[in-house]
């Protein structure tokens, strides 16, 4: 069971991007999936989750700039990051929680490798 990322890479302030992330190796379904996000020397921070009912949680840092999409068929989450500032630098990773693979329940979490982000002119 694996989480893999796609999508990072170099941009300017102000401009945007847009992450993806597949759960793929035998996972059937994730309650939750979203994106935490890590800069070098800090914690790491909540950028956004959505359930498959919909629900979302962004944090507050990236609130109305990031929106988080769900494909529940096809076990994908992206997130569009416009209006990108250079503190948005960071590693990003995909999450998911409460996981189901193809024989019954699998882990309960589980983190992608991560893809960086450099927001710089």
């Amino acid at each position: 069971v694996q989480l893999v990322e796609s999508g990072g890479g170099l941009v300017q302030p102000g401009g945007g991007l847009t992450l993806s992330c597949v759960a793929s190796g035998g996972i059937r379904s994730a309650y939750v999936m979203g994106w935490y996000r890590q800069a070098p020397g800090q914690q790491r921070d909540l950028v956004a989750t959505m359930t498959t009912d919909g629900s979302t949680n962004y944090g507050d840092i990236v609130k109305g700039r990031f929106t988080i999409f769900r494909d529940n068929a096809k076990n994908t989450v992206a997130l569009q990051m416009n209006s990108l500032k250079p503190d948005d630098t960071a590693v990003y990773t995909c999450y998911a929680q409460r996981i189901f693979i193809e024989t019954g329940r699998g882990p309960f979490e589980l983190w992608g490798q991560g893809t960086q982000v450099t927001v710089s002119s």
